[in-house]
């Protein structure tokens, strides 16, 4: 008895641990099913089940460890996922199936665990050294904090009273004001009971909502509550064709039992009614399919989609079909192609102006998860690199389903960013205007006190002036209307008794608002004569030495912003020669200047040279130690104190200071005369009305450089509002080797400027003929300059003589008014 007991006991144990593995099989093969079908919801809880029941089994129990870390990561939930994945690393699954690493790489990414997940990444390009996307995701993390750092232009905000506890995402603009969007929504009071498998929420429908004048959005309702759009299935991913008539959205049916796919649809409006939608025919695409997310173009002839079909390039890709007319079904749907698609997913593409398309992807470089990205078409027909739209739009969560106003830079997406549950929730986003001011205080460079009404003109490179005046406390200000983008001001101040102070400002490539503050020290115009430091002359002669030249570049650029004054070039000698000699010496000393400057494109009749050879020695402003002797401020280097001193060194370093070259401002009216020069007349040689504009460069300083021609050979010139005509020793040995400089052209007679292989600093040519679009001038003097930056600079006055001008940035257009 005993022993059938035990035999009875035996058979009911291995039928109670049969059942139990046939149960946990059960269990796990249900989980499967729903994972398979995409029901990740439903497959986590049936996974957390089965687990319970297989802890003597450790290869299953790590699958389905594996699984339902999926499960976390598939329906958004990135923290679960991320300390999920971290039990399936411990238990080495890794070894079996690498790409864990990377999942668990993006994983951190997108938690913002940049240097953790640099480390997986690196971890996975060992593993699988082929694959490039362990190195991409590498050095793609350790760019992403500066681009979090250093957003773009545009700000967003959450549309607080749109947003539902569920998802939110795909809107589409839906009225001509574009003040009404319909988007797609997964919150309760949906179409139907059932739960979508997948997220757990109900099935997506489409919803609307509009703002109101004051910019309040209405609380969202069913697009319509009639069973027409919205159905017990998921309706979502809207778009609208150009007048608002109609709606084309994606369906994908939910039939228990039976397999069903995704549709693209189309209803047309009857007023605020919607009609019954029809399936849109694309030829090789049939119900079974999973097509969705329409875009199309403006006259509805080309649709694009995203799809999972055969031809691709993995995951869902995004495709495009064409017809002949919108009563035709679309042709054959083809893929983008490598540029556009790649391994992972590109869905919700949104087609701007026909010109540009936007779309979310996880398989091109970006932030985590899906990142918006952008690709322009060339004229060919080809769409370019794809350029990611970075912070704030991206973030290291899922992006997606951005649209923009055709003409306005503003529009909305979706994120699941700082968002626990994982839903996606709607974003506004828009540029805010590029605004500038500009202010300043000016302030005496002597007394350090504010300057009262100083005129301040600030000159744009785009044609525009205006003048303001200082207040009581030196304060200017040039408001927002005052100041353009990718424009170069100049800021001209002044004041009787003053010197012109002349400061430059740009916005050309600045992207974001700025304060500009702009801060001048007006110099007083001195009743004494101001020394020219660094003119030095060998004994008894008076040549203007060419490295002493850059000591005249401050007065050139004085004389040039301050047009109106006459000044007196003195110079002076020592007292070791007859007094007669050094009169005439310093006469020629003085001379030599004034002729320099003349040389520079200074009107002879702002300047007078004065030899005052040793009659007014030089008397000390400051302290000055010589040789071991110190010079006491009020001395005067008379012969007889120079030769009380100690040693022969401070002697002749008194001598030297004797000898010195001043200038002092003898007027502040001067008016120049008219010229008589052989200027040549413009000749307009136009042939059609757009001659009168040409495109020019704005180059990295801000300068703007011009196409022209030089006795017939093309060249181009950069733009300086105050500079003569100048050429670089290099443009210039370029032009003799044409023909166009030689000795017939040279201004003057000293021909020796001309060299074997050089042609001497300072020298001036007339080149015979320069045209600058249809128009030409003749008779155009150059001076050759050594430190020139650019091989040809020319001004205001040079252009001028082809007629009233005005640079316009924005097009980047020379325009010559008529």
């Amino acid at each position: 008895m005993v022993r059938k007991n035990k035999i009875f006991f035996l058979i009911l144990l291995t039928m109670l641990l049969s059942g139990q593995a046939f149960a946990q099989r059960n269990l796990a093969k249900n989980a499967d099913e729903a994972f398979e079908r995409k029901q990740y919801s439903i497959a986590l809880e049936r996974y957390k089940k089965a687990f319970g029941k297989v802890k003597k089994n450790p290869a299953e129990k790590d699958r389905i460890n594996y699984r339902m870390a999926e499960c976390y990561r598939l329906t958004g939930a990135a923290k679960r996922a991320e300390v999920a994945y971290r039990r399936v690393l411990k238990a080495g699954y890794q070894d079996r199936n690498p790409e864990i690493l990377l999942i668990y790489a993006d994983l951190l990414k997108t938690t913002q665990k940049f240097d953790e997940a640099i480390k997986y990444y690196q971890m996975y390009a060992e593993k699988v050294p082929d694959d490039p996307r362990g190195t991409e995701g590498a050095e793609l993390t350790a760019s992403i904090k500066d681009w979090i750092e250093n957003p773009s232009r545009f700000e967003i905000s959450l549309l607080k009273k749109v947003n539902s506890k569920a998802s939110d995402f795909a809107p589409a603009w839906s009225s001509n004001n574009y003040n009404e969007i319909i988007f797609t929504s997964t919150r309760d009071g949906s179409t139907g009971k059932d739960k979508d498998g997948w997220t757990n929420q109900s099935f997506s429908d489409l919803y609307t909502a509009r703002t109101d004048r004051n910019g309040q959005w209405s609380t969202p309702t069913l697009l319509d509550e009639d069973g027409i759009v919205n159905t017990k299935a998921n309706e979502g991913a809207p778009f609208l064709n150009e007048n608002f008539s109609t709606l084309y959205f994606t369906r994908c049916n939910n039939i228990p039992g039976q397999s069903s796919g995704c549709q693209i649809m189309s209803s047309t409006r009857s007023g605020r009614s919607w009609g019954t939608p029809v399936p849109v025919q694309i030829k090789g695409v049939d119900s079974l399919d999973v097509v969705g997310h329409p875009s199309l173009s403006k006259n509805e002839l080309m649709i694009y989609f995203a799809a999972e079909r055969k031809g691709g390039f993995g995951g869902k890709d995004i495709w495009v079909a064409m017809r002949d007319s919108k009563k035709e079904p679309f042709n054959r749907p083809f893929n983008l192609g490598p540029v556009i698609n790649t391994k992972g997913d590109e869905i919700f593409p949104f087609l701007r102006n026909d010109t540009t398309l936007f779309f979310a992807s996880n398989g091109h470089p970006g932030m985590g998860g899906f990142d918006i990205f952008m690709s322009s078409v060339d004229t060919a027909g080809n769409w370019g690199k794809p350029v990611n739209l970075k912070s704030p739009i991206n973030s290291v969560s899922d992006d997606i389903s951005i649209i923009f106003h055709p003409s306005e830079e503003r529009g909305f997406f979706a994120s699941n960013r700082e968002n626990t549950k994982g839903t996606d929730r709607l974003y506004y986003f828009m540029e805010p205007p590029v605004l500038f001011k500009l202010s300043g205080t000016v302030k005496d460079e002597k007394t350090l006190q504010f300057v009262e009404d100083a005129s301040v003109k600030l000159i744009g490179s785009n044609g525009t002036s205006v003048t303001t005046r200082t207040n009581e406390k030196g304060y200017y200000l040039f408001g927002e209307s005052q100041l353009a983008k990718n424009t170069t001001y100049e800021i001209i101040i002044d004041k009787p008794d003053y010197f012109t102070k002349t400061l430059t400002e740009t916005t050309v490539g600045v992207e974001f608002s700025r304060d500009f503050v702009k801060d001048a020290m007006l110099e007083p115009i001195p009743q004494k004569p101001i020394p020219l430091p660094n003119i030095l002359y060998d004994l008894a002669r008076w040549e203007l030495k060419p490295q002493y030249e850059d000591s005249l570049q401050g007065l050139i650029r004085t004389l040039q912003i301050n047009p109106t004054i006459t000044i007196e070039l003195g110079s002076h000698t020592d007292s070791r020669d007859t007094e007669e000699r050094n009169d005439i010496l310093a006469q020629k000393r003085a001379q030599s200047v004034v002729d320099y400057l003349i040389m520079r494109g200074i009107d002879p009749d702002r300047l007078v040279a004065k030899g005052y050879g040793e009659r007014v020695p030089l008397t000390l402003e400051k302290d000055v130690v010589v040789a071991g002797v110190t010079l006491k401020a009020g001395t005067t280097l008379t012969e007889e104190f120079i030769n009380k001193l100690p040693n022969n060194e401070a002697k002749e370093a008194a001598h030297q200071m004797n000898r010195r070259t001043e200038f002092r401002v003898l007027g502040k009216d001067f008016v120049p005369k008219a010229s008589n020069a052989p200027l040549g007349e413009s000749v307009t040689i136009i042939l059609n009305p757009d001659d009168n504009k040409l495109d020019f460069n704005i180059l990295a300083d801000g300068s703007f450089e011009v196409e022209c021609q030089i006795d017939g050979h093309k060249n181009a010139f950069v733009y300086n509002r105050l500079a003569k005509p100048a050429i670089s020793l290099k443009k210039a040995l370029e032009l003799l080797k044409i023909g166009s400089l030689n000795v017939d052209n040279l201004v003057g007679d000293d021909k020796s400027v001309i060299k074997e292989g050089s042609i001497d600093h300072g020298a001036v040519f007339r080149l015979k003929q320069v045209s600058v679009g249809g128009k030409a001038i003749s008779n155009v003097e150059v001076m050759v300059d050594h430190q020139a930056i650019y091989p040809f600079v020319a001004g205001q006055s040079f252009l001028e003589r082809f007629g009233s001008f005005e640079f316009d940035t924005k097009e980047r257009k020379l325009i010559f008014k008529k």
